[in-house]
């Protein structure tokens, strides 16, 4: 298996009255000196909580790690502190190869901000800057390179190049330790231009030649790059912080599934969903299993500092691995904090039992932003046809698996007539932008702006499809001292019954 994921569960001390949030409030202040403090005690504490909040580099070794490493706590004077694996990749540190610090989720941050940080951030993890550059980046934001340079090295501790680097260099590590690819495929596929500058940067992450890094995978990825091919799929652990519900949300999958795009079988706690998926480069179908939900296994309520959903990817080109993975996370809600939501809704009476009979409950988002806007306006049984008529049929088809989901052009053409019609022209002519990217606010009221679309509808492409954790349906009884998780405490009402599905 890979290591978009974190190991098992780290034996570790609870750090009370300490929390992510914490960390976040101290960083707001001028006292940096009790910031560190504090992070030290989550590194001393190995707070597997803090997993992708930050990262600890240790100068005595010259090794960056995760908050919960294993390891020997190093001495305060000799620990430095980083909002990134990418800003410390950026000071001359080597991932750890114990905890393997590039395999945690991402952070919550970046999910819950709409700034232009946040935005970047998001984009950057969808292959924007592989793709199109960094001048590609600064035009979907809407700033110069510069400025997207200057903030992004002042909140994260690097620019978009280095972070994009260091993303390459952890797909790089998974193909290497998952694949019998040779080592120049891997090259290619990871996004690095030259195989001159894979190898440099193999050894400046990782203090080892991608043969040696290869070589010192551990036995289950081992087992697995046997099997592992392009035609058999890459298997993956996508990791996620805390607990996890995975039952709600393949519950929902199940019921949303799209015959030809999507499918959801097998018995319940063991469910796997496929679906096919539109790539920059090609496409892709997946396949993602549930977690059994048993206390102190993967995805369990007892798993302590998190767990992982098993997923395997068949892609037709490898270069969409980064991005594949992305929108999957995105689907699934695997950045997300259980920790903060829970603590927050926790404290309202009407949401208290419902946080503690779900822990751990998510918001789930799409793999297609645009498609998930055409499915919320038109529902299920509309969404099969224009499949069926007009989505297009997969190369090799697999099982039930057969079609893509329809390009908004391509609907935008067939079909230009009602609010379909003119939702998938906007859509196409780009006046409305649902990438990862996108500004809420701004994509909100080209939403609007559509003939006939309604708020609702509106309000349901925002939770899902601009992945908006505080967003709720115009009218709905919704307190405000549920903000900023609004999509959570109304998912666990859905999840109670006591609120309408929507579509």
């Amino acid at each position: 298996m890979s290591d978009f994921r974190q190991p098992g569960p780290p034996v570790w001390r609870r750090l009370d009255g300490v929390t992510p949030q914490t960390v976040q409030t101290v960083r707001t202040t001028e006292y940096a000196d009790a910031h560190e403090d504090v992070r030290y005690e989550a590194v001393r504490s190995r707070d597997a909580r803090f997993d992708g909040a930050f990262f600890f580099a240790v100068e005595t070794t010259g090794i960056y790690c995760r908050p919960s490493c294993p390891a020997v706590t190093p001495k305060r004077r000799n620990v430095r502190f980083f909002a990134t694996a990418a800003a410390a990749q950026g000071s001359g540190f080597r991932a750890c190869r114990r905890c393997r610090p590039d395999a945690v989720p991402g952070s919550a941050d970046w999910n819950v901000r709409a700034d232009v940080v946040g935005r970047a951030m998001r984009l950057i993890g969808d292959g924007v800057v592989d793709r199109e550059g960094v001048a590609g980046l600064a035009v979907r934001l809407g700033y110069s390179a510069r400025q997207v340079q200057r903030q992004l090295t002042a909140e994260v501790g690097a620019g978009p190049v280095a972070l994009a680097r260091a993303q390459r260099a952890h797909t790089a590590r998974v193909l290497l330790q998952t694949t019998g690819l040779p080592v120049t495929e891997i090259a290619f596929a990871s996004g690095f231009a030259s195989v001159r500058q894979f190898n440099d940067t193999i050894r400046a992450v990782y203090a080892a030649t991608p043969s040696e890094l290869r070589a010192a995978a551990p036995a289950r990825d081992r087992a697995a790059r046997r099997t592992a091919t392009p035609s058999a799929g890459v298997p993956l652990r996508l990791a996620h912080r805390g607990p996890y519900q995975s039952g709600p949300v393949f519950d929902l999958l199940q019921r949303e599934a799209v015959a030809g795009v999507e499918e959801v079988s097998g018995d319940l706690g063991r469910r796997v969903y496929r679906r096919t998926l539109r790539l920059p480069y090609g496409t892709g179908i997946v396949a993602v299993q549930e977690a059994a939900g048993r206390p102190g296994r993967q995805g369990g309520p007892g798993a302590g500092g998190g767990g992982w959903l098993e997923a395997r990817l068949h892609l037709t080109d490898l270069r969409d691995l980064t991005t594949s993975v992305q929108r999957l996370r995105r689907l699934f809600d695997l950045d997300a904090d259980p920790y903060a939501v829970d603590e927050r809704l926790g404290a309202d009476p009407r949401l208290a039992p419902l946080v503690a009979a779900r822990p751990g409950l998510r918001s789930p988002g799409t793999a297609d932003p645009d498609e998930l806007a055409v499915r919320a306006l038109v529902g299920r049984a509309e969404a099969e046809r224009l499949v069926q008529r007009y989505g297009k049929v997969l190369d090799a088809p697999c099982g039930t698996l057969t079609h893509l989901f329809p390009e908004p052009a391509v609907l935008a053409e067939a079909a230009p007539h009602g609010t379909a019609g003119a939702l998938a022209a906007a859509l196409a002519d780009g006046a409305v932008r649902l990438d990862p990217g996108a500004d809420r606010d701004d994509a909100e009221r080209a939403l609007l702006a559509v003939p006939g679309l309604d708020a609702r509808t509106v309000a349901v492409v925002r939770t899902r499809a601009l992945g908006d954790p505080d967003a709720a349906p115009p009218g709905a009884a919704v307190p405000d001292t549920w903000r900023p998780w609004r999509s959570y405490a109304l998912n666990h009402l859905r999840a109670a019954g006591e609120w309408e599905n929507d579509r």
